[in-house]
């Protein structure tokens, strides 16, 4: 039935082509580029028209023939033919019976592409920069075990699109750098070589925004992740770099974002940020100077930063990650008042953040004493905790330690006795009258 089907098919096509064939002077240098002579250009027209439709219809043995000729008597004719060429081998793909049949049509689709960039590099939309961004982009779908290989290739195109436009392609340089970042995590490539596309690529980044901007994140997270942005790492690139380039305001910003991002805790990384930090103050760079100097336990020099931003920020988020950081190292320096005035704020700027019910948890339970009034206030705190273990499910580390601070705090409840002679029983009103828990409202229940 499909061969009739073909037959059929190509026999329309003939008696279409045949009543326009006749007012059509093959020798014209026109259609030089379908054969080398006028019988050869009247066939192989024919044949572009019987490719096509063989793909359309799934005729892949009969297609392929048409495309053989085409490919060698005719390559610079029709971009269509590549178009059809592409389809005809991608099909093929999908259906290979087995390993040996699978590679043998990759081999067919990329030769295509060979072909057609022969026959096109200087088209003015599809040719090498188009052509290339294509072929890789098959290459890593169908040959990704070649590492190798997939790196070459994607080179080449956006090699191929700075030739062009002066400047590469931002899409196919975050998915080449995120290959290549897989590529160093596999000991496949040395940090050097990601480092060196790093500082290759980063200034082609430089202002993105909208779309390039996402992409710009996903090219610093694949740096981040990869395990060679490592401190080291890092200090080596960028120390050369601001050497060069000491008031290189987005190197400055590129630096300190990374470093912070993988921990470092250096002397370069506190000289980088505080000199960012001083071209350009801001919450962000704040925030990662008080971590920084927070796990150097340097609280003084982390509040500094914190206050002074605090002091100039409008932004109610902004402020909000501001408090959290000053609630948080508060608790470490042991300063409750300070704490529990930061957990205030970020309450009233945001009622669902789980971090202001966590401190002010541990403020309530950090005013108990030995005594019934005391042990209440570890009900205070139970609630509050409580309160923060349901809203902090997107911070697990907070998360478990809430929620063994609960715990404890159960243990500490006032026992049936102490209740029973305090005049309370297990599931009335009670009003806390101790430390940062007085006045809150709770209940009364039993250890």
């Amino acid at each position: 039935m499909k061969s009739l089907k073909l037959i059929l098919m190509v026999a329309f096509a003939m008696v279409g082509f045949s009543a326009m064939a006749q007012n059509i002077n093959y020798d014209d240098p026109k259609y030089a580029k379908w054969g080398a002579n006028a019988e050869q250009r009247k066939q192989n027209m024919l044949n572009n028209q019987f490719l096509k439709e063989a793909v359309d219809n799934k005729n892949y043995k009969a297609a392929a023939g048409y495309l053989k000729i085409l490919l060698e008597q005719s390559p610079a004719a029709a971009q269509g033919i590549y178009t059809n060429g592409i389809k005809l081998y991608k099909n093929q793909i999908n259906r290979a019976e087995n390993d040996e049949q699978r590679a043998m049509f990759i081999d067919s689709l990329l030769y295509v592409y060979d072909v057609r960039l022969q026959a096109f590099a200087d088209h003015s939309k599809y040719g090498k920069a188009y052509i290339l961004d294509r072929k890789a982009r098959e290459y890593l779908t169908y040959k990704s075990d070649d590492r190798e290989g997939v790196r070459k290739i994607f080179n080449e195109a956006i090699a191929a699109t700075e030739e062009k436009t002066g400047k590469p392609d931002l899409e196919l340089v975050a998915i080449y750098f995120s290959n290549l970042c897989e590529d160093y995590k596999n000991d496949l490539v040395a940090a050097d070589a990601v480092i060196a596309d790093y500082d290759r690529f980063s200034p082609a980044f430089d202002g993105a925004d909208g779309e390039s901007a996402e992409l710009k994140n996903q090219f610093d997270s694949a740096f981040g992740a990869s395990g060679a942005a490592s401190c080291e790492n890092l200090e080596a690139l960028f120390s050369k770099k601001l050497a060069a380039e000491p008031e290189n305001e987005a190197l400055l910003s590129q630096a300190v974002s990374l470093m912070s991002r993988a921990n470092c805790d250096s002397d370069f990384f506190f000289h980088t940020a505080e000199k960012y930090y001083a071209i350009k103050p801001s919450s962000e760079t704040a925030l990662f100077l008080a971590q920084g100097f927070q796990n150097r336990s340097e609280f003084e020099k982390a509040m500094k930063y914190l206050n002074e931003a605090l002091a100039a920020e409008t932004v109610s988020a902004e402020k909000e990650k501001l408090y959290v950081r000053i609630a948080l190292i508060s608790m470490q320096m042991g300063n409750q008042s300070d704490a529990m005035a930061a957990a205030k704020e970020i309450k009233a700027l945001n009622p669902e953040n789980g971090y202001a019910y966590y401190i002010m948890g541990q403020c309530y339970a950090s005013s108990a004493s030995g005594d019934f009034e005391g042990q209440a206030c570890f009900w205070a705190a139970y609630d509050t905790m409580s309160k923060a273990v349901e809203l902090l499910g997107s911070e697990p580390q907070i998360l478990e330690a809430a929620k063994k601070m609960m715990s404890a705090y159960r243990s500490s409840f006032p026992t049936k006795e102490e209740c029973f002679f305090n005049e309370v029983q297990q599931g009335a009103s009670y009003v806390v009258t101790r430390g940062f828990a007085n006045g809150v409202s709770t209940t009364v229940r039993y250890r």
